[in-house]
């Protein structure tokens, strides 16, 4: 499917309709949104810390299902999202009319009704993992580039990756100062020692930065009491973490999704996302992705196996390491993975196998923000004290098959849905917002 970026200033602003959508992108984004869950279910069911007793057990099978989540799944879909997302920015400009911003006017609102949603899917549903908002805000940066040639787009991610790479660590060796400190404090103090003002203030702020990040056993215990209470309770709890990250973290956030981002609008204008590329080219993607990528995922996990098992260590290695060069492998092995996986997707869109699987993921791509905020409340409802209460009640492996069971409801839903309405219940009001006109919802016949 050949892309056409010359607009005229005749074209009229309109929201794409269902014969003009790009099959290839509903079915990457209903395997995006269907995957996240896997990441993202432990948040909503599990208390802190929760794979500490399994996650250097390999005779458990909680350790070999995480195994395979965090090699093959972990931070993959996330970044499929976000490719997707920035594809998207392009897809949304090219039927609208680009005299006197338009387009600009048209794309800004939509993201200024994103993060209104995220904000929603966050304070409201109380889903601290959100990305709505972020990829609201990120998306109003990323617009600023979608002029760029391909080649310049991807030259720009090694650049964003390396000034994220120096934030994280600076960021990092801030909190390693305060732990040293800490650990400095706790032991210059004797059994009963009141400490002076000086050390209580490297106290508080140790355990501040505990409190939000690293909990230990009474904050884990705390919190999980709380998840299993009523939603007033939940809330202003949830609340005030996730408005933290919201804003005071939002600069160590920006990074990772903006490149990926800027990648997502360079494969959209190359053609790979929109399967004109060749078999050969596919093939050789994967094996390449796969070829490199693995080795660096494993690799990573296994020395996250061994050199991170527990919290303690974890501090010891704090202590002693002040930059983890480790983490430059992450983005590395992850777009590597993500592209194979998207490569192999459309080799299996090209083949014309699996049709009826490849049908309803499309359904649910077409769907895919009434379907991710619907994880939301189906999970919050399953879990939080204000619903079924199981919290902290599953076992680790057990909260998969929640997963299995909202895959099939939302692959069957997706597709019934789309039988008798041209858009998802989120997707018209996220369009009436953005066109400020009430879209047309029911299929005619």
């Amino acid at each position: 499917m050949k892309i056409n970026f010359n607009l005229t200033s005749s074209q009229e602003a309109f929201p794409v309709a269902a014969n003009n959508r790009i099959r290839s992108l509903d079915v990457l984004r209903g395997v995006a949104v269907l995957g996240i869950l896997l990441m993202n279910i432990p948040e909503f069911s599990m208390p802190g810390r929760y794979s500490e007793p399994f996650r250097t057990d390999m005779h458990t099978v909680d350790f070999w299902i995480r195994a395979v989540i965090m090699i093959f799944w972990e931070g993959k879909m996330r970044a499929l999202f976000s490719l997707l997302f920035g594809a998207g920015i392009l897809l949304f400009i090219l039927n609208k009319k680009t005299a006197a911003g338009t387009s600009t006017r048209l794309f800004y609102q939509r993201m200024f009704w994103l993060v209104l949603l995220g904000l929603a899917d966050a304070h409201l549903l109380l889903w601290d993992g959100d990305i709505l908002y972020y990829y609201g805000i990120i998306g109003m940066i990323a617009f600023l580039f979608r002029k760029l040639k391909p080649q310049y787009l991807v030259l720009g991610i090694p650049l964003v990756a390396a000034v994220e790479f120096i934030i994280q660590t600076s960021y990092y060796q801030g909190m390693r100062e305060k732990r040293i400190a800490y650990v400095k404090v706790t032991k210059a103090l004797s059994p009963g020692q009141k400490p002076d003002a000086k050390q209580q203030e490297v106290l508080t702020q140790w355990r501040e930065l505990e409190q939000t990040f690293i909990p230990n056993d009474q904050d884990i215990a705390d919190n999980t009491r709380i998840m299993k209470s009523d939603y007033s309770t939940i809330a202003a709890h949830k609340r005030k973490q996730t408005w933290i990250l919201q804003t005071s973290y939002l600069i160590y956030g920006l990074w990772d999704p903006l490149a990926l981002m800027l990648l997502g609008m360079a494969l959209f204008k190359w053609g790979f996302l929109t399967g004109e590329w060749t078999r050969r080219k596919y093939l050789w993607t994967a094996i390449v992705g796969y070829g490199l990528g693995l080795p660096l995922v494993i690799w990573d996990f296994c020395y996250s196996f061994i050199y991170y098992p527990d919290l303690s260590v974890y501090f010891l290695q704090m202590e002693q390491h002040p930059i983890v060069w480790m983490n430059l492998i992450y983005p590395v092995q992850r777009i590597l993975l993500v592209m194979a996986d998207a490569a192999i997707i459309m080799l299996i869109l090209r083949s014309e196998k699996c049709k009826q699987v490849i049908d309803r993921l499309s359904a649910v791509g077409q769907m895919a923000l009434t379907n991710y905020v619907m994880q939301s409340v189906i999970c919050t409802l399953l879990f939080f004290g204000y619903g079924l209460n199981l919290y902290a009640t599953l076992q680790y492996s057990q909260i998969f098959y929640v997963v299995a069971g909202i895959w099939l409801i939302q692959l069957f839903i997706s597709r019934l849905w789309l039988k008798y309405f041209h858009f998802g219940p989120l997707e018209w009001l996220w369009r009436t917002l953005t066109y400020w006109k009430i879209q047309p919802m029911r299929k005619r016949g």
